[in-house]
């Protein structure tokens, strides 16, 4: 009964942090990353589609992207989402493809891009810690139930703080990675 709660724990916590790490990765530093792209939602005959589903996109150089269609007539659709995002990118579209060529991010950018890490990461942590206490709760109900004793509450208690800990620490060390890639010139 306390290993179920543990387990499902350890997964949904493990979950939280995926979650961050694919978050983190649509978030531009100076390289050009399909991951900036590929969640994009185009819209594409009248629904939102994800950039991935509609496109083909490669690196051809490290400060450029070039998004081919399988479709060209969902080229224009595709320059428009470009353009209304937040990436502050500028397509080039030559009517087969569409290229996007990644400037160099200035200092202010940065400390910017920093602050939206520093602020996704924080969101992982409360969400760890929402999750913590959903766990605390459900054993709080084993044991008044009598599922469970006294000694085995504390004991499972310790343990769930034990996860929370090494999750908190991992989206730590993943947003501190993520903070020195944007700052890196």
């Amino acid at each position: 009964m306390i290993d179920d709660v543990l387990q499902d724990l350890r997964e949904r916590m493990s979950k939280t942090v995926e979650v961050l790490q694919d978050d983190l990765l649509s978030i531009r530093t100076g390289r050009a990353s399909p991951a900036l792209v590929e969640k994009l939602p185009v819209e594409y005959y009248g629904s939102l589609t994800p950039l991935i589903q509609l496109a083909s996109i490669a690196v051809p150089e490290p400060r450029l992207l070039v998004v081919r269609p399988f479709d060209p007539s969902a080229l224009p659709d595709i320059e428009r989402a470009i353009l209304r995002s937040d990436l502050g990118l500028t397509p080039m579209n030559d009517g087969k493809l569409i290229r996007l060529s990644i400037p160099r991010l200035t200092e202010e950018r940065r400390r910017e891009l920093v602050r939206v890490v520093a602020r996704r990461v924080e969101e992982a942590r409360v969400a760890i810690r929402n999750l913590r206490r959903d766990a605390l709760k459900d054993l709080q109900e084993f044991e008044k139930e009598k599922m469970i004793s006294e000694d085995d509450f504390f004991r499972a208690k310790d343990e769930v703080q034990a996860l929370t800990d090494e999750y908190i620490q991992k989206i730590d060390e993943i947003g501190q990675r993520k903070e020195e890639e944007v700052m890196e010139v």
